[in-house]
């Protein structure tokens, strides 16, 4: 079972009427009474000021790929048309629970994320979009509550690892599949049925709604995140709200994983990182300085008998079985990553597979309609790099903890939601 758990200072003025986790994180789903209470759905005296306050406290999105959340607001709300705003709850990385979290327990502090989004933006339209049938259930039965006038619809998705991509996102509602499309134009430019669309993760429109309705602590609260930490198979997972710069040591200690040999980041985006993974922080800046990432923010440790080989491995087969299949190069890239990495790990590789390898990694990123082909070589670079012993030692022969069939449906990674 998946615990939950603060590690936000105690005593800072305003923290503690309305954190992320809200007063009681295990009674289930939020009502508009008791969300109420909390501050919630304050009116906005000043679309300005909150803008600016979101700018200055640097918060960046929660999805990934950690962009600065005012430069997007901005975008959209300058673009040219009548902007949409999504709060994107698909969460495709296999042991992130973030998201989902939040839409079953805290529905109503999303909500009204999405209505500041609204404002700020001047859009006319708002969406809920999101693959997990709990979810949609908890986010409809808060919708009939809410006391907003914003048009809000609720799009269900099948759940897979592109579909909460941003272009997948706007082709989904628009009616289509939900898969990426190339890009220019982004959803910014040209979104939902055409129109200038913000697609914000759910916990940066949570972040929105706390730094609105309780402006003494908005600086704590932009800078901290939310994290899944699990280790194989989901085990002794939790689901944390951290500081930022926290110490990953710290977070691995809290769920029983703080002699973990190595780490896989950012869900399956950040790829594996061994020794010295303990000084590492909860940074976005200084993960990526260290050659690292945050992505979701989702944790997952290896223990000193799992192998990392077989760790990326089973990544990589995820990340193939999970390709799109419309970018020719990002079927056979994955495909054929996870397949060394598979020999590898089996003891079956030729001759010097790290050489292919290598160069597979440094040539493939970049060149998909979306990250996926970018994480599997990530996952493979950083194997090299700090697990460089790893490939050759499997030459020949196997090790016990690889020669199984690697699996490609994430069930290593995945997390059960709290």
């Amino acid at each position: 079972m998946t615990g939950v758990h603060s590690l936000l200072p105690e005593g800072q003025p305003g923290l503690l009427v309305s954190p992320v986790f809200g007063a009681e994180p295990h009674r289930g789903a939020e009502d508009l009474a008791r969300y109420l209470a909390t501050g919630g759905y304050t009116p906005l005296s000043s679309r300005d000021r909150l803008l600016d306050r979101i700018a200055g406290l640097g918060l960046r999105g929660r999805g990934g790929a950690g962009f600065p959340a005012a430069v997007k607001l901005r975008a959209v709300r300058d673009a040219p048309g009548r902007p949409v705003v999504v709060a994107n709850g698909e969460e495709g990385e296999p042991g992130s629970v973030k998201d989902r979290w939040l839409l079953r327990h805290r529905p109503h502090l999303v909500l009204d994320g999405l209505r500041l989004a609204e404002a700020l933006t001047g859009a006319g339209h708002g969406c809920v979009y999101l693959s997990d049938p709990l979810t949609e259930q908890a986010v409809r039965n808060a919708l009939a509550e809410r006391p907003t006038a914003l048009r809000v619809d609720v799009v269900r998705t099948h759940p897979a690892y592109v579909a909460g991509e941003e272009s997948a996102v706007v082709r989904r509602i628009d009616g289509g599949p939900a898969l990426p499309t190339a890009k220019p134009p982004r959803p910014f430019e040209a979104g939902v049925g055409g129109a200038p669309t913000l697609v914000a993760n759910v916990e940066t429109l949570a972040r929105i709604a706390l730094m609105h309705a309780c402006p003494d602590a908005a600086a704590a609260v932009a800078a901290a995140h939310l994290v899944t930490l699990s280790g194989p198979g989901g085990t002794d997972a939790a689901l944390v709200e951290a500081p930022a710069g926290t110490r990953l040591k710290a977070l691995a200690d809290l769920c029983g994983h703080g002699t973990a040999e190595a780490v896989l980041l950012g869900g399956l985006f950040g790829g594996l990182y061994g020794p010295g993974w303990t000084d590492l922080p909860l940074d976005h800046d200084r993960l990526k300085a260290a050659g690292a990432a945050l992505g979701c923010g989702a944790l997952h440790f290896l223990r000193p008998q799992d192998c990392p080989v077989a760790t990326a491995a089973e990544a990589t087969a995820y990340l193939a079985a999970q390709s799109a299949r419309q970018c020719g190069v990002c079927v056979s890239g994955t495909g054929a990553l996870a397949g060394a990495l598979t020999a590898v790990a089996r003891g079956e590789a030729g001759e010097d597979p790290a050489e292919k390898l290598d160069r597979w990694s440094r040539q493939l990123p970049g060149r998909g309609a979306c990250g996926l082909l970018d994480a599997a070589a990530r996952i493979v670079a950083t194997l090299l790099t700090h697990f460089p012993d790893r490939i050759g030692a499997r030459h020949g022969s196997g090790c016990p903890a690889c020669t199984h069939v690697v699996a490609d449906d994430g069930r290593r990674f995945t997390v059960t939601v709290p």
